[in-house]
């Protein structure tokens, strides 16, 4: 038995703080709170303006498209004579203290999910974790019967599979919404098979929008609707009987459904369903830059009307450098639409068609430009590193104490030191206040500033000259752009 899938939290525009975001694959056991015996009280569902008599009739219409999907595959177990019980068992504890023995060798695990069809011919949608490593592959639908599936494609990205199964006449199937016109406090509806008990319905609303989790693509519906284990793959519906979401993850310090679920939006989902029915993978553009939101003192620092866009904080050898794109631009469009942010900019590029050129407007020094840059694959896709100078340039040494930082000039020795490339110039960080505002922002030992105010440094009075421009100009900070470990970043600090 395979135990459920977890998702790390990582810090997103809309953060979400607990300590545990379990994911929804079931197994033939209840969760282990449950069987454990323990017990959790939820608290009482509030219900909005406008609640509608029944869910009865949209339930009847929708529930032929809703599948139970059982996985099953062969794991390894120890030959040592030792027992074989699930794992989260109560039942461990007891063979752990009493030296029970169990079958060795290769055993068959089983686990539980759901998912939807799609189309009539037998396509069925339902998330990567809920199949993945699975050998076998059983779709049940409402009215009981049971086929074999053939697993499509993948996209771990987004935790989303696509199934095909064969069937002697068309299938009921539901068809995908608009997840951008959800609106928070719309009812919603939720079915699939929580905790192995078969088809169920449970309604909520849509609690929030935009939630990120750990992916890169990631654009969640949170909702209060109950989802636990099982439903994983299961569809979000909307009272028109659409599908808006693919039900993925809960937040629960239990286990259990405590109100807080995430469905990956279907505007996300579609795009990768018709890539995986069309290819059996995904194919994603690629601009080739890494990136930071804009933030508000940022946006200060460089002199911007607003925090919006996506900053550029590196570019690697790819489409955006033979287009002509630098660090320190600011993406404000793609292909003739807003950048709102980072995340933003990373899913239009996802979207966007691989080997076409599209336009890009920067702000850079003030003004702004347009880029024509024609997309690579993100896939194909490898991380580029520049080469170290076979002859780096020796600087003068000096230190400098200030913003709360104890900085060093960038020499040969350092370089050896750090492991920099024999090209890496700037001022390390020797040492840091940690009451200051740059360990706040989070700047540590080792870090390497390499511009300041977007302009290169290469000695102490650089950094020096750059922050009295700054105060000359009447800006309250000054824009740095650091170095550690290969990734570049840029971090605005106060100047007054």
């Amino acid at each position: 038995m395979s135990r459920p899938h977890t998702v790390s939290l990582r810090p997103a525009r809309s953060s979400i703080r607990s300590s545990v975001l379990t994911g929804l694959r079931n197994s033939t056991m209840l969760a282990l709170a449950l069987s454990a015996g323990l017990a959790f009280t939820a608290p009482a569902p509030v219900l909005a303006f406008g609640a509608p008599d029944t869910f009865a009739d949209l339930a009847e219409k929708i529930s032929p498209a809703v599948v139970n999907i059982t996985t099953s595959s062969v794991v390894s177990r120890p030959s040592d004579g030792g027992p074989v019980v699930p794992e989260g068992s109560p039942l461990e504890d007891f063979f752990k203290d009493f030296g029970g023995r169990g079958n060795s060798g290769p055993q068959r695990s089983e686990a539980l999910g759901s998912g939807f069809v799609v189309s009539e011919d037998g396509y069925i949608v339902t998330n990567d974790h809920v199949i993945k490593g699975a050998d076998e592959i059983t779709i049940e639908f409402f009215g009981g019967e049971k086929l074999p599936a053939k697993l499509i494609g993948t996209d771990p990205q987004t935790d989303i599979a696509l199934l095909k199964v064969e069937a002697d006449k068309p299938l009921a199937f539901v068809s995908f919404g608009n997840s951008d016109l959800a609106r928070v406090g719309d009812w919603v509806v939720a079915m699939g098979n929580p905790l192995g008990q078969g088809f169920s319905v449970s309604a909520g609303i849509v609690s929030a929008r935009n939630r990120e989790l750990s992916g890169t693509y990631d654009d969640y519906l949170q909702t209060d609707a109950a989802i636990n284990r099982g439903n994983s793959g299961g569809p979000l519906f909307n009272l028109d009987g659409q599908v808006i979401g693919v039900n993925t993850a809960i937040l629960s310090p239990t286990g259990g459904s405590i109100g807080i679920g995430f469905s990956m939006a279907s505007n996300v989902v579609t795009k990768v369903v018709d890539q995986l029915k069309q290819y059996g993978e995904t194919r994603r553009g690629w601009l080739g830059v890494r990136i930071q939101d804009v933030t508000p003192d940022i946006a200060e620092a460089m002199g911007l009307a607003s925090a919006t866009g996506a900053l550029v904080t590196d570019v690697p050898e790819g489409p955006a450098r033979e287009a002509g794109m630098i660090a320190g631009d600011v993406i404000r469009l793609f292909n003739g639409q807003d950048v709102k942010n980072a995340g933003d900019l990373t899913r239009r590029v996802a979207d966007a068609p691989v080997g076409e050129a599209v336009p890009v407007v920067v702000i850079r020094d003030g003004g702004s430009e347009t880029l024509n840059v024609t997309l690579g694959r993100r896939e194909e896709a490898e991380p580029k590193t520049y080469p170290a100078s076979a002859d780096p340039q020796e600087v003068p040494q000096g230190q400098l104490e200030i913003l709360g930082m104890q900085l060093e000039l960038v020499t040969d020795g350092l370089r050896d030191q750090l492991g920099l490339p024999g090209s890496a110039e700037g001022l390390v960080v020797a040492g840091i206040d940690q009451t200051s505002e740059a360990w706040t922002k989070g700047l540590r030992e080792g870090d390497v500033i390499t511009e300041v105010g977007q302009q290169k440094i290469a000695r102490v009075q650089d950094m020096k000259d750059r922050i009295e421009e700054a105060k000359k100009a009447g800006r309250k900070s000054v824009l740095l752009r650091f170095s550690r470990g290969g990734d570049q970043r840029f971090v605005a600090l106060l100047v007054k």
